[in-house]
Order: structure tokens, then sequence, then C-alpha cells
């Protein structure tokens, strides 16, 4: 698998849960980000998607090296196909992909070691309106069974 640092210079995973019970979805809170495994450079924005995009891009190697980042639990963590977000970033484009905890209870401890916190989108004012704007699309999508 390519080094880690540069499949993270190309790619940010926003992580979510979602109770199929009660339909609470959460979404993973690294400080003042929700980017994993840091947050976007500065001055990113939204750009159209690549025609073609490269394997730096890939979401099962981006999965990959998010799982071996945090030791996640393979069978646990899926990556969401129908998200297709991108930002213009200084080294090329950065793909954002949206992963999916398939656990049955929110999985805090696993997060909380790294800093992170689940919390519902009503409680991420004051994050990057970039960010916000990609949690809207996240949670839509999530919420419509994506």
């Amino acid at each position: 698998m390519k080094d880690r640092s540069e499949i993270f210079e190309h790619n940010r995973v926003i992580l979510c849960h979602f109770d199929t019970y009660s339909a609470a979805s959460m979404f993973a809170r690294f400080g003042a980000s929700v980017m994993a495994p840091f947050p976007l450079p500065e001055g990113s924005s939204p750009v159209s998607s690549p025609s073609e995009a490269s394997e730096k891009h890939d979401p099962e190697k981006v999965r990959q090296a998010i799982l071996a980042q945090y030791g996640f639990v393979p069978e646990e963590l899926v990556i969401a196909e129908g998200f297709q977000e991108w930002m213009g970033g200084e080294n090329g484009p950065i793909r954002i992909h949206l992963a999916k905890f398939m656990t049955f209870d929110p999985p805090r401890e696993a997060l909380e070691p790294h800093g992170a916190l689940l919390k519902p989108i009503s409680e991420m004012r004051g994050m990057p309106m970039i960010e916000l704007n990609l949690l809207r699309t996240a949670f839509n999508l999530v919420m419509s069974g994506g």
C-alpha cells in the first residue's frame, strides 16, 4: 500500500454512524474539523470531479489507510459509494470520502483515543463553512439510505 501520508495528501474522510433504529446520524468531530485524518488545506474550495480519478483517489485504498491510521475493525467500516465530493488543493484535487461505521452502537470508544467525538450535525456549529456544506451533503445521503 502506498504511504499513508501520500494517500491523505489527496484524500480526506468524513466518518459517520447511522442508527437504523432511531434514524440518528452522527459524525466524528476532531476538534475544529470533521476531516480525518486532518483538516483541509487553508483556502480549499469545491471543484468539479476530475474526468478520471487516479489511483491515489481509490476509495478502498483510502479505507485501508484509515483503518491502519486509527486501528478500526475492517468489517465495521465501509465507504459510501454515492458520496462524490472534491476540493481544490495546492497539490491537486482532494477527494472527500464518506465512511460509515456499520456497528449497532456508535463507536465512541474507537474514536476517543484519537481525540474525536461523535456529534449530530446540529452540534457542528462553529465548524468551517466548507465542512458544514460537506456535512449537509453527507447527511442527506445517509438519511436517504446511501
